[in-house]
């Protein structure tokens, strides 16, 4: 099965446990693993037959920023939830980045949801 993918979508949200965290905007990193038949797509090359990237993007940066999430876990539940209700999708993996850079370190988390993907 074909794999459309989406790299470090930037999503600034405001995250996190720590009351200072509440009072400003973080920048999230999400990457995106889709299972998709590109080949209609391809045959066609029509935008109506492929996952529209920009759309995927704009709606993960709408949920994290109507979220106001505390944990990234949460943050990364609600985007799949809506990826794949909206898309239709079967399958996803989700990976969720924040950079911490007072701390030199980043956290991240990657979930996957529906069923697994032939090998």
């Amino acid at each position: 099965m074909d794999k459309v993918l989406l790299r470090e979508v930037r999503a600034p949200a405001v995250i996190g446990v720590h009351g200072w965290e509440r009072e400003i905007e973080q920048t999230l990193l999400f990457s995106v693993e889709i299972e998709a038949d590109v080949a209609k797509a391809a045959e066609r090359d029509d935008l109506a037959d492929a996952i529209d990237y920009s759309a995927v993007a704009e709606t993960i940066r709408t949920v994290v920023r109507e979220g106001r999430f505390r944990l990234i876990e949460t943050a990364a539940e609600r985007v799949a939830e809506r990826l794949l209700t909206e898309y239709h999708l079967d399958w996803l993996r989700l990976e969720v980045v924040k950079p911490l850079p007072g701390e030199g370190y980043s956290a991240a988390i990657a979930i996957e949801r529906g069923p697994p993907p032939p090998p």
